[in-house]
């Protein structure tokens, strides 16, 4: 089955998803859909929105840089080949997630269109998972055998070989007992799945760095994150 359709533009192009064939550049316009679309408050850095599209809830990203770089340009990024561009490696590594049964939003659309010759500026549309709470926003109240389910579904993605450099506790959504990962910016597929890859362990500080910030009363950060090495540490299960 067809996985994605290339459209071709005057410096542009998109991918689309088959089930969405309609989708036109427009779509990525938060203006396009007027009040259809609603800036998503919780982590990122205001560059996503919430859409109500015609086959259902989506989310339309703009990939912006942030830190120093952000203050010479936000949007755009050096032009080094379409494959490369990073709306187009995240719809692809999604689908590849998705054909792997792992819980991540169905890839819609990606876009980029170049800028000044030498650079572009890209974003993408996903599904919008329903009825979640990122984990940035519910850790406090997360049980341990919460914190157990989550260890197991990260080791999962881990030896898939899942590298997700920016795994925080708002790229974690929870839809009652069920964890989804999203924001795979950057993310890759490695060839070394071995557990003492040092990837392994850049994500998983990664996300306790995150934890460590959240201002939560009577947050055992240890005791939960004990919990969370525990269910690594076990045989990966299918979550429910």
């Amino acid at each position: 089955m067809q996985k994605e359709k290339y459209v071709p533009g005057h410096g542009a192009a998109l991918l689309v998803n088959p089930d969405y064939a309609e989708v036109t550049p427009d779509w990525f316009l938060p203006a396009f859909w007027g009040a259809r679309a609603a800036s998503v408050s919780s982590g990122g850095r205001g560059s996503a929105w919430f859409i109500d599209g015609p086959r259902g809830e989506m989310v339309l990203r703009h990939y912006l840089r942030g830190g120093y770089v952000a203050k010479v340009s936000r949007a755009a990024y050096l032009y080094t080949g379409e494959e490369r561009t990073r709306s187009f490696a995240e719809f692809r590594l999604l689908s590849q997630l998705r054909d792997l049964d792992l819980p991540v939003p169905e890839p819609v659309a990606a876009h980029y269109r170049r800028v000044n010759g030498l650079f572009y500026e890209a974003a993408i549309l996903i599904g919008r998972i329903e009825d979640v709470t990122p984990l940035g926003d519910c850790a406090g109240d997360l049980s341990e055998d919460g914190w157990r389910r989550l260890g197991q579904l990260l080791r999962q993605f881990h030896d898939a070989g899942v590298n997700h450099p920016d795994l925080n506790c708002f790229n974690i959504l929870l839809q009652h007992q069920a964890f989804y990962v999203i924001d795979f910016d950057k993310g890759r597929i490695e060839s070394n799945r071995e557990p003492t890859a040092s990837w392994r362990k850049r994500n998983l500080e990664r996300l306790y760095r995150s934890l460590a910030k959240l201002d939560v009363d009577s947050f055992d950060l240890r005791a939960r994150w004990k919990a969370l090495e525990v269910g690594y540490a076990r045989v990966p299960v299918t979550q429910q």
